[in-house]
């Protein structure tokens, strides 16, 4: 009796060789973020931009089409970290700080962050994936009231237990709003829980939202770990 290998499963182990702890897969994320650091570096962000603009004009070309669909509309999903061994105000804090001008450390949290900086005007300034989309847009309020739309959220938690909520407009240059953003934080016995919402303009597909969220797990993990590890 023959078996028909190319129907099953292939699945490779290491067995010896390297001393240090880690899988294969540690291994492959070290070489990966080493590589990325070394382009981000040699590039530098006029460089990388100037490499990404037909992509960043393509991906903002994209939101502002579906914010028009919308007609205003958004809709949002949560991802939902548990931290341990910090509180919320250390991470708070060194978030702040790092905002406030260690653009290296905040391009570090993921592999698809390409600039992060205040603007001119004051408004920060991100460029990153939406989606498969590249795109550039700014953080922060546009126009009267509004920031309003942030009491009214249904994915508002109680202030006696997320006492750190934050909440920002993402809009492009022209000031076509294209999503928002609604961080909040709550200490544990033993560290925090991050609920952190995504707001897409309600005609972009299903996928756009769901691979943000799987963005902002990546980028507050690794926001997270480096945190703690600025203690030391």
């Amino acid at each position: 009796m023959t078996t028909d290998r190319t129907s099953q499963p292939v699945t490779v182990r290491l067995t010896s060789g390297p001393t240090g702890p880690g899988s294969v897969d540690d291994f492959e994320l070290f070489y990966a973020r080493r590589a990325l650091e070394r382009f981000r570096t040699r590039l530098g962000r006029k460089g990388l931009l100037d490499l990404l603009a037909a992509d960043i004009e393509e991906g903002n070309a994209f939101l502002r089409d579906s914010a028009r669909a919308s007609g205003g509309a958004f809709r949002g999903g949560t991802t939902v970290l548990s931290a341990q061994g910090i509180s919320s105000g250390e991470f708070l804090a060194w978030m702040e700080r790092a905002f406030a001008g260690d653009e290296t450390a905040l391009l570090a949290a993921h592999p698809e962050h390409y600039a992060m900086a205040p603007g001119a005007d004051g408004a920060f300034n991100v460029v990153e994936n939406i989606g498969p989309h590249v795109c550039s847009f700014f953080m922060g309020g546009w126009g009267t009231d509004a920031m309003a739309w942030a009491a009214d959220a249904e994915e508002l938690l109680p202030e006696s237990e997320f006492p750190h909520k934050m909440s920002s407009n993402l809009f492009l240059e022209d000031g076509t709003v294209v999503g928002r953003a609604l961080t909040q934080f709550g200490d544990t016995a033993d560290g925090f829980t991050a609920s952190l919402t995504f707001y897409v303009p309600a005609s972009a597909p299903e996928v756009v939202l769901e691979h943000h969220l799987r963005h902002y797990a990546v980028e507050f993990r690794n926001w997270i770990i480096a945190a703690a590890s600025a203690r030391a």
